[in-house]
């Protein structure tokens, strides 16, 4: 049975994930976030979960041993994060990693939404585009997603850009970034050393649809 670790476990897209990998797997999950009564009662046998921070060493390595897949849904101090996980995996001799940043990290978003998504989540795109360097070049079997701005539309509609490709879209669902991260669960071997852009096929625009315009 696959060992998973999800950090962030508290996240929307987590939280899509989490379902889906109860419904459609026998993955085993630990689930690990800073306030453990945010996800409510889970009630299964193939679910733990741990309230803890994972700039906490010691906590951390506890979590991760005999793990075989580490997905990271995370914010705030992400680069920081990404050093300890790094550290942390290579002492576990944990090797797939999926983390989760955002679009515009390699300035890679073009036209009028690339200004535009600059304009609004500038000061995030250091921190997460240090974290996504971490991770390339860590050695680790990583997939990097790049999500478009999220909505929590009830739909599975996506498409994937590889790094050094034009970023694709402006929007994508919640539920459709879980699909994806689901896939990758079930096929480890697939989108290995890839930092993959996630977006809603045909909503090119200068912003996305669901920003109103004052």
């Amino acid at each position: 049975m696959t060992k998973v670790l999800i950090l962030g476990a508290g996240g929307r897209i987590a939280k899509h994930a989490i379902h889906q990998l109860m419904e459609e797997t026998d993955v085993e999950l630990t689930l690990f976030l800073r306030n453990a009564k945010r996800l409510g009662n889970i009630d299964s046998k193939r679910v733990s979960v741990i309230d803890g921070d994972v700039l906490d060493h010691l906590k951390l390595k506890e979590a991760m041993s005999g793990k075989d897949i580490v997905y990271a849904n995370l914010a705030g101090e992400v680069d920081k994060m990404a050093k300890v996980i790094v550290e942390i995996m290579k002492e576990a001799g944990v090797k797939r990693l999926i983390f989760i940043t955002t679009l515009g990290i390699y300035d890679e978003v073009p036209g009028a939404f690339g200004k535009w998504n600059k304009s609004m989540i500038g000061q995030y795109l250091g921190p997460y585009g240090k974290a996504a360097e971490i991770i390339e070049h860590s050695g680790l079997d990583y997939t990097i997603i790049r999500p478009a701005w999220l909505t929590d539309y009830d739909e599975i509609d996506y498409e994937t850009t590889q790094k050094g490709e034009p970023f694709q879209g402006t929007e994508v669902s919640r539920k459709s970034v879980a699909e994806l991260i689901v896939k990758l669960i079930q096929h480890p071997e697939s989108g290995i050393k890839r930092s993959l852009g996630v977006n809603k096929p045909d909503t090119d625009a200068d912003k996305p649809a669901f920003i109103k315009t004052t």
